[in-house]
């Protein structure tokens, strides 16, 4: 049988994932990894989460534990989200806030929900691989998002219906963002509403890594920056998308949504058709958790990665050759490098990786037009101090070798 034949017409957007595929060369102990963009297992805050799971299986609690829940998620989970919404300027309530299995499900959901074939996502250059795969099952295009750019909502209306469909929203990570590690100022913020209310569009924002600031000083995102404009979340376009992979344990797969409450009923709808609603069991394991550690551990994390990223900066300055550039990151888990002009980040992974026994990701892949062959993503989280000086090192020498 040839299945080809009988695939749907969004099969030929689906990729591998490059990352996930890279992930693999965790496993040999002679290569020196910053490909994966994954939290430290050694920070996870495992005897919190032995506790909680515990409790959430003793006699007491074991049948809801257990059994079917709600499509909108865990009760006590959601206030503990209204609570740090409402930490940053999202006054809500539970109806605006539905529980996914990740943040990775909040953007296929919000995909469906709002793209259809040819119609247009507004995304930067670069942006998020995994959004990108998201939203290529919805088979839309793309076009470039610039906060503040020259660009008006009628050139984004016009290039939009020539592609055949209609502008529906901008898609972008505020806070040290991967792949870049950069975050939207305020002005950039404010920007993106601006073009949002101009072309009536949604706006997703991706928060994943909004509690892993470790310099510089936070800035309200997008969502409560629309409320207060607009009064209400209930009358905001912006849905903002949480997670706890980067904050406790990824394992679990648990995110949430937030945003005005019409959306959210209309998610619930999607969640009710594709899994009928999280576990139950991980929900209340990270809601234990997030009530007794969250403020302590995610200090933790910031002091960790804070050290992780200075050292990285320090040996990027050390060892990479004339011509490379990086960014400089205020938070998260990422840096990124930009090669002189005519190098290629695929070709250079093939060299590192057959030389050097060093891997990174090449940045091609988080480009909608898959134009930036010349940059690659640095990932700092699971190195310690040597191993990112001997792998900065190591870089170095295969840049110098290609140069």
């Amino acid at each position: 049988m040839d299945w080809q034949n009988i695939f749907a017409t969004r099969m030929s957007r689906m990729k591998a994932s490059e990352i996930r595929e890279l992930l693999k060369l965790l496993d040999q102990p002679d290569i020196i990894s910053f490909a994966g963009g994954i939290p430290d297992p050694a920070l996870f805050p495992t005897k919190a989460f032995q506790d909680a799971l515990a409790d959430a299986l003793s006699p007491a609690n074991s049948s809801a534990a257990l059994q079917y829940s709600v499509s909108e998620g865990y009760g006590p989970l959601r206030d503990w989200i209204v609570d740090q919404m409402a930490a940053l300027g999202v006054p809500c309530s539970r109806d605006n806030v539905l529980i996914t299995s990740g943040s990775q499900q909040a953007l296929d959901y919000l995909g469906k929900l709002m793209l259809s074939p040819g119609d247009t996502a507004l995304v930067s250059w670069p942006t998020y691989m995994g959004a990108l795969g998201a939203f290529n099952a919805y088979e839309p295009n793309y076009d470039r998002l610039i906060p503040g750019g020259n660009r008006s909502a009628g050139d984004y209306t016009a290039t939009a219906e020539a592609a055949g469909g209609r502008v529906k929203f901008a898609y972008a990570s505020v806070d040290f963002a991967n792949p870049t590690g950069e975050t939207l100022d305020l002005k950039a913020r404010e920007n993106i509403l601006d073009l949002a209310d101009d072309l009536d569009i949604a706006v997703i924002e991706d928060s994943a890594y909004q509690s892993l600031r470790y310099d510089g000083d936070p800035i309200p995102p997008m969502l409560a920056l629309e409320v207060a404009r607009k009064g209400s979340i209930n009358d905001c376009r912006t849905l903002y998308c949480g997670s706890f992979s980067k904050s406790l344990a990824p394992g679990l797969r648990v995110g949430w949504v937030c945003g005005a409450a019409s959306v959210i009923s209309q998610l619930v709808l999607m969640k009710q058709a594709a899994d009928l609603h999280s576990s139950t069991l991980n929900q209340m394991a990270i809601n234990s958790v997030a009530r007794s550690v969250f403020a302590d551990h995610t200090a933790t994390l910031r002091r960790t990665y804070a050290a992780r990223c200075d050292t990285m900066l320090a040996a990027l300055a050390a060892h990479m050759p004339e011509g490379v550039t990086w960014t400089k990151p205020e938070g998260g888990m990422f840096v990124w490098l930009t090669l002189p002009k005519h190098m290629n980040g695929g070709d250079l992974l093939k060299a590192s990786l057959e030389t050097q026994k060093v891997a990174f990701v090449p940045g091609q892949a988080f480009f909608a037009d898959r134009s930036g062959a010349n940059t690659l993503r640095l990932s700092f989280s699971l190195a310690d101090d040597a191993k990112i000086n001997e792998g900065m090192k190591r870089l170095g020498a295969a840049i110098r070798a290609a140069l």
